[in-house]
């Protein structure tokens, strides 16, 4: 449950939020017109604040049948430990347990030495015995 000083949303925060958010986390620059594109053609979002300040936030994109990708599920570091990563992903899960019919696939990127809080819910390591490395490109 979250605790009362923070606020849960089932939005999208605004472009300045969303890049202020991941700056504070060292994900880089990203032009404010890519950032709003890709928030516009998100499936699902969900956002938590303090004090009228985004603090965390995670989103789901894809196809909204076959493929389902969680993306972007960071909290400020200044508010880690509270158990709001824990809270995104419970909502992110409750969204595609509703979404994502038998036969659909769910992915994501963990960051380094985060795949224990992913593997919580289910998501397993690339390679394993059945599946092959995964892989991504930047551009």
């Amino acid at each position: 449950m979250l605790p009362e000083r923070f606020s849960l949303a089932l939005a999208s925060p605004s472009v300045d939020d969303f890049l202020q958010l991941r700056q504070k986390v060292g994900w880089g620059e990203l032009e404010a017109d890519l950032a709003q594109k890709s928030i516009n053609n998100s499936l699902f979002h969900v956002t938590i604040y303090h004090d009228q300040q985004l603090i965390g936030m995670g989103r789901v994109v894809g196809d909204g049948a076959m493929y389902f990708y969680i993306q972007d599920v960071v909290v400020d570091p200044n508010f880690h430990n509270q158990g709001l990563g824990t809270e995104l992903m419970d909502t992110i899960e409750g969204y595609l347990r509703y979404t994502a019919d038998k036969g659909s696939t769910i992915g994501l990127l963990a960051g380094q030495g985060k795949e224990s809080f992913y593997a919580r819910y289910g998501y397993v390591q690339r390679p394993s015995n059945t599946l092959g490395h995964g892989m991504c490109k930047f551009v």
